[in-house]
């Protein structure tokens, strides 16, 4: 079933897959369960503060989306793969990327929560939270504001994720909708976008 949006409309569903140590497992299962014409935007926030991201060069293989390492003031397009790139902290303004300097360049990152954190406040579709495999608990402190803004959280069920801390913390914030496998993660994304389209 193809989902065709309007592009000049800022208000398709966008999802941010946020993970970490063992993240890029469930990226593939989540990418290679998703069709590529179901008019959302699929951000990953992975956890990279020092050597070059790879992801963009990596998950083509498992996708027919295109992935982008994210570039400052890339417009956001739906059916689209968006890669965070290292050492930055990512916001949105105006259906388009912002890259800032890392607010945290110590310890654990929070690039996950900060996102979050922009993207309740300044996109107008529908939001999906999702949180995978990762030490620590980023982004666990920006889901009860994604329902508030009337988006879906979702994190990954702790036994198919190699490293549970992130979406254990996620589960702990009492605002998760929903725990589960990559597989049935993707699921709910595309039961979402045919609801929203």
């Amino acid at each position: 079933m193809s989902l065709k949006v309007d592009l000049s409309v800022k208000n398709f569903p966008v999802v941010c897959v946020g993970g970490s140590a063992g993240g890029l497992d469930a990226y593939i299962r989540l990418l290679q369960n998703l069709p590529g014409d179901m008019g959302v935007a699929i951000v990953i926030v992975n956890h990279i503060t020092e050597t070059p991201t790879l992801l963009h060069e990596v998950l083509p293989r498992f996708t027919t989306m295109p992935v982008e390492l994210i570039t400052d003031s890339l417009i956001i397009e739906p059916d689209h793969v968006f890669i965070i790139p290292e050492n930055r902290d990512l916001h949105v303004l105006d259906g388009e990327f912002r890259l800032e300097p890392i607010s945290k360049p110590l310890g654990w990152p929070d690039v996950i929560t900060v996102f979050l954190r922009s993207l309740s406040s300044h996109w107008d579709g529908k939001l999906i939270a999702v949180i995978v495999s990762g030490f620590d608990g980023d982004g666990a402190a920006a889901l009860c504001g994604i329902k508030q803004a009337g988006g879906i959280t979702i994190a990954q069920k702790l036994s198919t994720a190699k490293q549970p801390d992130m979406p254990e913390s996620a589960i702990d914030s009492g605002c998760i909708d929903f725990i589960l496998s990559p597989e049935n993660i993707a699921a709910e994304i595309i039961r979402i976008a045919r609801v929203e389209a």
